[in-house]
């Protein structure tokens, strides 16, 4: 696992079979409007379907103050999806994914409608997240349909989260 994190770090840059092909840092990978880079996602899901759902602070550069996944961040060069999510499920929510039920809900591609590679986890817990001050300003706990309907009366959202939620939840 890649223990070291920075805010331009490398990350893999693959083909359409997300099978690697070179790297860049992340800011060319946005300065080119590239897709074909990974990231891990990941719903916080308690007992009772609610999930948690953070608005990003201030100081982000992509959707500043807008909602969010539970869990959300790039595959760093020379890691696999499943490293990229406990690293950044402890960055992001100071959680050990392996002390709880985490599953794969699925593979999206750039060609399924969002925006790079991605593996979409659930993690189940009742506990509510110490999450990082810098990532997040405040949570929500919703329903999927209670998500929706913030988000369709104008709450400002990442745009995969929407994506995200309809497929694997609606």
């Amino acid at each position: 696992m890649v223990l070291s994190h920075s805010v331009d770090e490398y990350l893999d840059i693959v083909d359409e079979n997300d099978n690697v092909i070179g790297k860049k840092k992340r800011s060319l990978v946005y300065a080119e409007n590239l897709s074909n880079f990974r990231v891990v996602n990941a719903f916080v899901v308690n007992s009772h379907g609610k999930i948690w759902i953070p608005r990003r602070s201030a100081n982000k550069t992509l959707y500043p103050l807008s909602l969010d996944v539970s869990i959300g961040g790039h595959v760093e060069s020379g890691e696999d999806y499943a490293d990229a999510l406990i690293r950044e499920a402890h960055e992001e929510l100071n959680i050990n994914i392996d002390e709880l039920a985490t599953y794969l809900l699925g593979h999206l591609r750039p060609k399924d409608g969002v925006s790079s590679f991605m593996n979409v986890y659930e993690i189940q817990t009742d506990k509510l997240p110490d999450f990082n001050k810098n990532d997040f300003s405040e949570y929500f706990m919703l329903t999927p349909r209670e998500l929706v309907e913030l988000i369709s009366s104008g709450e400002k959202a990442k745009s995969d989260l929407i994506k995200l939620i309809k497929f694997f939840y609606l």
